[in-house]
């Protein structure tokens, strides 16, 4: 877990949470009863999985006479929300029963104990036969091979941009960078051209998590001629550091803010600035693009807190480029949430009864569609409703072919915050871009030993 969110403050906070939201169990100790826990996003008044559960846990019961679920939202930013079901897991008295997993924790949830292995549960569950490999993978614990949850769906990340911004700075659209200087060029032209436009968005920092990890640092990091190879060898088992790709992704970063092509430093470093994106900038026409994920519609739509429907006309979207254009010629990162069973569950068979309902196919379909996700169930993903229900879903279903996932390694927590902590001291101009590798190098070192590195092509 990253150290920042063990300090005293986050975790009172969240066992004031676990005291409020899970209590002392009782409520949860008959054997038709569960707790559901699942993130509700700290600035986001989108209900939409508020609602979607409320119906699944409507037919659940109706299906299922005398059973109750309790739904248990918890209202905190993502880090926040890591750290507070993580001191639920830990007790009896506290534990859910069936627990909303970002699929990079769980590996260093299973080595913390906290997950109950679910393979006697999949062996007899014919459903799971229609999971793509990758998203079993990525539920999967690397050290004993056994299975810890169910993905109701992942994602892909790409280039969004406004199409009138764009027409006005004289970029033509539809619009495709073949490489990283086409990206930049772009920004360049709106900055000179869109005085008051925010060239592009892309995160970066501490605060930003793994927005700034995946969204800011790793659709670059991958798109470097060593792809898969680039963060983490799994040939050698071990983490590349000293590597030109790093420090080509890092000068990138390096580029957007020092020539003020991204938002000012101070709000891109702002823990919600994801929010602030998705809700203010892009619908006021004061960001030209963003590297961001294929659930950005989710900040327009007519369940969100500001809708905007002229979004369909207005935002474009674009695979994100390879360094050079090298083969494939685009890039991208997945990840995604799954459903997980905690160790200490007081009633795992039921959670599970209650997690085959949300993970049928219509089900999934419907979650998807109304969440833009991309789906993981290979039938549901050819599925006419779900495809259909956002015009990008086809999009960001076809950049799936081109995509990449995090190490599954409970050390890649702490390779995540070196990332952050390095993107940051060259976002505000407090370390070179050589120094900023230099210290990550060190920090991975001394985070996963020594032993566990390897130096990449200088």
């Amino acid at each position: 877990m990253r150290s920042r969110l063990i300090a005293a403050a986050a975790l009172t906070a969240a066992t004031a949470l676990v005291a409020a939201g899970c209590g002392s169990g009782s409520s949860g100790s008959s054997s038709k009863s569960i707790k559901v826990v699942y993130w509700q996003n700290l600035d986001s008044n989108n209900k939409l999985h508020a609602d979607f559960l409320a119906s699944m846990v409507k037919r659940f019961t109706q299906a299922n006479p005398g059973t109750k679920v309790t739904l248990v939202p918890v209202t905190a930013s993502e880090n926040d929300y890591y750290t507070k079901i993580q001191l639920m897991m830990r007790s009896p008295a506290t534990a859910p029963d069936l627990v909303y997993e970002d699929t990079f924790l769980i590996n260093s949830d299973i080595a913390s104990g906290y997950l109950k292995p679910l393979d006697a549960y999949l062996a007899k569950w014919n459903d799971w036969s229609k999971f793509a490999p990758a998203a079993k993978t990525a539920v999967r614990g690397t050290s004993d091979g056994k299975t810890y949850g169910v993905p109701d769906g992942t994602d892909t990340r790409g280039i969004w941009y406004n199409k009138q911004l764009f027409e006005k700075a004289g970029i033509s659209v539809p619009w495709q960078p073949k490489t990283w200087d086409d990206v930049l060029s772009a920004a360049r032209r709106i900055k000179a051209e869109l005085p008051g436009v925010i060239p592009m968005n892309l995160y970066t920092g501490t605060a930003g998590g793994e927005a700034s990890s995946m969204q800011g640092f790793e659709m670059l990091l991958y798109g470097t001629p060593p792809g898969d190879k680039s963060l983490y060898d799994a040939g050698q088992k071990k983490w590349v550091v000293g590597s030109k790709a790093f420090k080509d992704s890092l000068d990138f970063v390096h580029t957007v803010y020092s020539e003020k092509l991204g938002p000012p430093v101070q709000q891109a470093l702002g823990a919600n600035f994801g929010t602030t994106v998705g809700t203010e900038l892009f619908p006021q026409g004061k960001l030209a693009m963003d590297i961001d994920g294929s659930w950005m519609p989710n900040n327009w739509g007519p369940a969100s807190s500001k809708p905007w429907s002229q979004w369909q006309t207005v935002i474009g979207s674009a695979a994100m480029p390879t360094q050079n254009g090298q083969a494939p010629g685009k890039v991208s990162m997945s990840g995604g949430w799954a459903w997980s069973v905690p160790a200490k569950a007081k009633n795992p068979d039921l959670a599970w009864k209650f997690l085959t309902t949300v993970q049928t196919k219509a089900n999934h379909s419907k979650w998807n569609a109304i969440n833009a996700g991309i789906a993981v169930r290979t039938d549901a993903a050819t599925d006419p409703t779900y495809l259909n229900a956002v015009p990008t879903n086809k999009f960001f279903t076809e950049l799936v072919k081109y995509t990449h996932y995090r190490p599954g390694l409970p050390a890649y927590n702490q390779v995540s915050t070196a990332i952050q902590k390095a993107m940051e001291s060259v976002t505000t101009g407090q370390a070179s871009v050589d120094k900023a590798a230099a210290t990550y190098d060190s920090d991975v070192k001394a985070a996963v030993g020594g032993d566990k590195t390897v130096k990449g092509a200088p």
